[in-house]
């Protein structure tokens, strides 16, 4: 895949490293939003936009062999990754689907839980997701979501110009690819249509310092994608030079704060 064609952040094998960085930051809230959606031994669990695999793993894990996993990917990348992550954990309960999202017949039905994170935003029918994801479960089974409310929450103090830019200019990419950043008050409004009702809704956001482990994501992201803007022409080398020259600048600074992007955990159930 070329720039063009691939996801708006790549598949490459940084992306992934970065990938299972920001799970590692997001996999307590993760688990914690598993656990009261009723995630347990013997559930039978559907991964929509699965990635590297990194979610579908911790799952095959809680619902063991008695349960089961479903996980669809598009890109042959991250799908090759997942394979390897499962065959060393030896996980034998995981079904790993080569698909689109929007344009392949999944055919899923009668799951306990579906999780998806960080994938509405991406896609270029949000509506048709929901409806997929709405399909593939049992009356009165479960779907958790992890989108972003409000992209543009992600500063830092002091304040950094270049920072700014960098999130409008992030912003601007996935929409031109056909996604929306603020995508979770829309699937919102859409569950009654989709036969789901929200029985839960929080607001997740940092407000962490350099020494928290949590500043990792921001960092990573920003190592990476100032990278892919590059490649997308939609930043210069010289601009994305700077931008981590003063990241690493900030980092140094024991008594800067990063607020994170947004994000809005939903818990909505089948009717």
């Amino acid at each position: 895949m070329n720039a063009k064609t691939d996801y708006v952040l790549g598949t490459h094998d940084e992306e992934i490293a970065r990938l299972g960085t920001q799970h590692q930051v997001w996999r307590p809230y993760m688990l914690d939003a598993w656990t009261r959606a009723g995630l347990t031994r013997g559930s039978r669990m559907v991964d929509f936009g699965a990635g590297p695999g990194y979610a579908t793993c911790d799952a095959a894990e809680i619902v063991g062999p008695h349960g089961h996993v479903t996980a669809i990917e598009r890109s042959p990348a991250f799908l090759d990754y997942a394979r390897q992550q499962i065959a060393r954990r030896e996980i034998s309960w995981v079904n790993l689907v080569a698909a689109d999202l929007i344009v392949d017949d999944l055919a899923l039905t009668g799951f306990d839980l579906a999780w998806c994170r960080w994938v509405a935003s991406f896609v270029s029918e949000p509506a048709m997701l929901l409806r997929r994801i709405a399909d593939s479960l049992r009356v009165g089974a479960r779907a958790v979501f992890h989108e972003y409310l409000d992209y543009s929450t992600w500063r830092v103090i002091p304040t950094s110009r270049r920072l700014e830019s960098f999130v409008q200019s992030v912003m601007s990419s996935w929409r031109a690819s056909g996604g929306e950043p603020n995508i979770a008050a829309s699937l919102i409004s859409q569950m009654g249509g989709v036969g789901m009702q929200v029985i839960e809704v929080r607001p997740l956001i940092f407000s962490i310092r350099p020494a928290h482990f949590a500043w990792a994501w921001p960092a990573s992201f920003i190592a990476s994608n100032s990278h892919r803007l590059v490649e997308l022409s939609r930043m210069t080398r010289e601009d994305a030079d700077a931008l981590q020259s003063e990241w690493r600048a900030i980092e140094q600074n024991p008594d800067a704060i990063t607020i994170t992007p947004l994000v809005l955990e939903i818990i909505a159930e089948k009717r």
